[in-house]
């Protein structure tokens, strides 16, 4: 299906729906130019700065967390609700181990104004340039969401992403019940 470029904004409500229970995809490349998809269930999409933002939030532990570093960009690709085995997939193997693209038949699909590719089989697609980045702090944070979100440690950086484009299908809204 052809894609089509869209305001960041107005597909707030897949990406809103996909990220619980199953997730989103946060793709970035690896050292090897490889694309590696990662499962967030955490995401947000607004203003910023008077700029249009997508922060997402990677632990240090994570393969993508390196990746992200390294390009300084990452692109947030809403699965349609049929891929739900995908972003289990992606959410429980890691990107050392596992070449996800290969092993959930997604093919990259390269991005206009970033490194990071976005998934062709995904229904939208934001590409998003790091501008900041904030490591979550136990000093600054609430102890309920501290004691419920990281009871081992293992604090999220989040990542600001400078929206640089959105793309969606064309028969999106035909396909997604929201």
């Amino acid at each position: 299906m052809a894609k089509m470029e869209v305001d960041y904004t107005k597909y707030f409500a897949q990406l809103h729906e996909s990220l619980s229970p199953s997730g989103a995809l946060l793709v970035s490349l690896d050292e090897n130019n490889r694309p590696n998809a990662m499962t967030i269930g955490w995401a947000t999409l607004g203003v910023v700065w008077s700029q249009p933002i997508c922060t997402v939030l990677v632990r240090p532990s994570r393969y993508t967390y390196g990746c992200i570093n390294a390009t300084g960009d990452f692109t947030v690709c809403v699965p349609y609700p049929e891929m739900r085995d995908v972003a289990d997939f992606c959410g429980t193997r890691s990107g050392r181990d596992y070449d996800k693209f290969a092993e959930c038949d997604l093919t990259a699909l390269a991005s206009e104004t970033v490194q990071s590719p976005g998934i062709e089989e995904c229904g939208v697609i934001w590409e998003c340039r790091t501008i900041y980045t904030s490591d979550v702090k136990a000093e600054t944070l609430a102890a309920e969401i501290d004691n419920s979100a990281y009871a081992g440690g293992d604090y999220h950086r989040v990542y600001y992403g400078l929206v640089q484009r959105c793309i969606a299908d064309e028969d999106l809204e035909e396909r997604f019940a929201v």
